[in-house]
């Protein structure tokens, strides 16, 4: 009963339209152009690396895409065990017809090019949207991005923070940041006043978050203009900071977005616990980890001063996904997000899911997002997703609980696409 129940649920799942409310999808070239564009993702990369091929043979400079795909294909028998390689095929499957039962040096010039002729096609965005079941994508735009030039109701922007927060001695940031504001802050105030103007701009334009990637050993507490007002000087002028004068700069700053969320009602999107650059040898986005002295509590006087604003949570590793579940179980503006890069593989996120669903209120919970580059990693991505909720729902709700198929269907619904709507703001019709 168990396997055929899944399975319904499956498929009544699989059929929900969905907004997919995190990735880093570049909204003037969202869909892929080659085969070298997905395998060229950081997992196939990075995994083709650990495996054993040298870095330089995967970033060469110039490198051919096909090439590219000549040297990758050979260390793909090493990953066939993985999440990440039933991705590749099912995608591949989905979208160019390969019917294949893995891809290999024998047969991977023929799908290249099927792959490349599909994607040649002038309507092939519209073809990967309508496949996966999109109604929307979310995106993470750098503070100084334009928003023009492309769709802002289908591809919605986020506010991204992290160079603000962490980066303001680099003369590139504050560069672009008075470019972006026309502002060249010196001091507290006037820093506030630039930021200020970076959210109107961007609510101005559709934005329906403010987004940002935080260390393990972060700690969130305001900062008064008085403390804030020599570092903001000093640093605009190009001095440098002592290792805490600028902990004590990034407090203000992220405070200011705080203030800045709860008075333009964005949610506030934290995704904690990433360490940068533990592996340096590392291929391009496959230098970064994360440790376990991550913990919530650092977070207590945030959550606690900004009752008002939503904070969707996103963690790295298991035991701060308990935390996060105890965090969201008794703030009110706490709310479950995704599975985050680490997590998002099938025994973590079903062990998460059930969690979540067991002990979190169901209005609290975003159920996943893709954290994709290329539209068509959507879908293999959240159908994942989908078979593990089924599986979740089936055994914990409509037979361990009694629930009938509808209403177990109605809390997948929720925390599928439910609460991003509610959580976000709604959508537009494309």
């Amino acid at each position: 009963m168990s396997l055929s129940l899944q399975q319904e649920l499956f498929q009544q799942l699989q059929s929900l339209r969905l907004i997919d409310p995190h990735t880093h999808i570049n909204p003037h070239q969202p869909a892929s152009r080659c085969l070298a564009d997905i395998l060229g993702y950081h997992y196939y990369t990075e995994l083709a690396h650990s495996s054993g091929l040298p870095k330089d043979q995967i970033e060469a400079p110039g490198l051919d895409p096909r090439e590219k795909v000549r040297r990758l294909v050979p260390w793909l028998a090493t990953i066939e065990n993985t999440a990440q390689y039933s991705w590749l095929l099912e995608m591949c499957r989905e979208f160019f017809g390969f019917q294949e039962e893995r891809i290999s040096v024998d047969n991977w010039e023929s799908l290249y090019e099927s792959s490349r002729a599909r994607m040649a096609q002038p309507d092939w965005e519209q073809q990967v949207l309508n496949t996966s079941g999109l109604d929307q994508v979310y995106l993470t735009n750098d503070f100084d991005d334009s928003l023009e030039g492309f769709d802002r109701q289908f591809y919605v922007p986020c506010l991204r923070t992290d160079d603000l927060v962490f980066h303001l001695q680099r003369a590139s940031v504050r560069e672009r940041l008075a470019k972006a504001t026309g502002a060249t802050p010196g001091t507290a105030a006037a820093l506030k006043a630039a930021i200020g103007h970076l959210f109107q701009y961007f609510t101005a334009r559709n934005a329906r978050a403010c987004a940002i990637s935080l260390p393990p050993d972060f700690t969130p507490q305001p900062v008064s203009d008085a403390v804030a007002d020599p570092l903001v000087a000093r640093v605009f002028s190009g001095a440098e900071l002592t290792a805490d004068e600028l902990v004590t700069l990034s407090q203000f700053v992220f405070w200011s977005l705080a203030e800045f969320c709860d008075q333009f009602r964005l949610p506030f999107d934290l995704m904690i616990g990433v360490n940068r650059r533990v592996y340096e040898q590392g291929v391009f986005q496959g230098q970064d980890l994360f440790d376990s002295r991550v913990s919530l509590i650092q977070y207590r006087i945030l959550l606690n001063a900004f009752p008002r604003v939503i904070f969707p949570i996103s963690v790295l590793a298991e035991t701060s996904n308990q935390e996060l579940v105890s965090y969201a179980w008794i703030f009110p503006n706490v709310v479950t997000s995704g599975h985050w890069w680490y997590s998002n593989i099938p025994v973590f996120i079903e062990r998460d899911t059930r969690a979540r669903l067991q002990a979190v209120p169901a209005t609290k919970q975003i159920g996943y997002y893709s954290d994709m580059y290329k539209l068509e990693f959507a879908l293999p991505k959240f159908a994942m997703y989908r078979r593990i909720l089924a599986r979740v729902l089936a055994d914990d709700f409509v037979i361990g609980r009694r629930w009938s198929v509808e209403r177990a269907l109605d809390l997948g619904k929720q925390v599928l696409r439910g609460n991003v709507e509610t959580i976000f703001g709604g959508i537009a019709s494309r």
